[in-house]
């Protein structure tokens, strides 16, 4: 198998040390295989994303001397076809309209213990299902919404779809050939009650961009042919997420190889907003390539 790796980022800022970290990572991995190296650049979030960053990525990448085939890929290109997959989700009965907005989902899955903290997932609050029931779906796809996963019937449908009986242990697996936050490694298994309760109904399209970080990146992998996919294992938990969509979607699943995050002095994961770490600034300072590798430990 060619392996195929990807760097996909936001031109929302400067790329940072955790950024250099993650593009050799993917990068040599690739090129250690034979394989191909990729940079995709996520840009749906239009209201954030500048021309000027976009080229001051390609520029740094280049400096830490990574190369990847041309034309990249644009998630702005592709809004047809992220509309498309949430139109087979929505003809499927999977999908359900939610005009919640953030203090709302606070509120609700807060109340049923006041004062208590929300269940935290892979994609923030646990929805609590307020406008699964509210909105039920009818008529053409809406695009005035949000647009969020009725994970119980996904979870459902996949179940069904196994080679066996039914196991409700059993859930969505993905191989891990990297390392997640807690060590996991291997096979890694989500439990159906997992995905329902301790993820649940996921947004897979904001009213503002037409689609969500969790969609676009499924088909994105797939229609580049993305073999492994490497990233940091703060995203280690979001992977079910992205197993159940190419399920769903009768996509194929990659290897994931999760790998540690580069952190501050005080441990706090590095963040596009600590400008003293961005590699323009090292750059600006003399520093070499080389020196960066070392700085990041490889």
């Amino acid at each position: 198998m060619a392996v195929v790796t990807r760097f996909a980022p936001s031109p929302t800022g400067p790329l940072h040390l955790g950024h250099a970290y993650a593009a050799i990572v993917a990068h040599d991995l690739a090129r250690s295989h034979g394989g191909t190296f990729l940079l995709r650049i996520e840009d749906i979030d239009q209201t954030r994303c500048r021309p000027e960053w976009e080229a001051q990525i390609a520029d740094d990448l280049h400096w830490l001397g990574l190369s990847w085939p041309t034309p990249v890929l644009r998630q702005s290109d592709r809004v047809e076809i992220y509309r498309a997959a949430l139109q087979s989700l929505w003809q499927r009965g999977l999908l359900y309209p939610c005009s919640c907005s953030r203090r709302d989902i606070l509120e609700a899955a807060s109340a049923p213990q006041e004062g208590a903290a929300p269940l935290i997932g892979p994609d923030g609050p646990v929805y609590p299902g307020t406008c699964r029931a509210r909105h039920r779906q009818s008529g053409p796809l809406p695009s005035d919404c949000a647009l969020r996963l009725d994970m119980s019937k996904a979870a459902a449908l996949l179940m069904s779809h196994q080679d066996h009986a039914p196991n409700p242990l059993e859930g969505v697996i993905f191989l891990e050939v990297g390392q997640g936050p807690q060590g996991q490694h291997g096979l890694i298994a989500t439990p159906a009650r997992h995905l329902t309760d301790q993820i649940g109904d996921i947004v897979l399209a904001r009213r503002e961009m037409g689609t969500s970080y969790h969609l676009s990146v499924v088909l994105d992998d797939a229609a580049q042919g993305v073999t492994h996919v490497t990233r940091g294992e703060d995203l280690f938990e979001a992977t079910a997420i992205h197993v159940v969509l190419q399920r769903l979607l009768g996509l194929p699943t990659p290897i994931y190889h999760h790998h540690r995050l580069i952190r501050d002095a005080q441990g706090k994961r590095l963040a596009k907003r600590d400008d003293a770490r961005a590699l323009a600034r090292y750059r600006a300072e003399g520093a070499s390539p080389a020196d960066i590798r070392h700085m990041i430990g490889l």
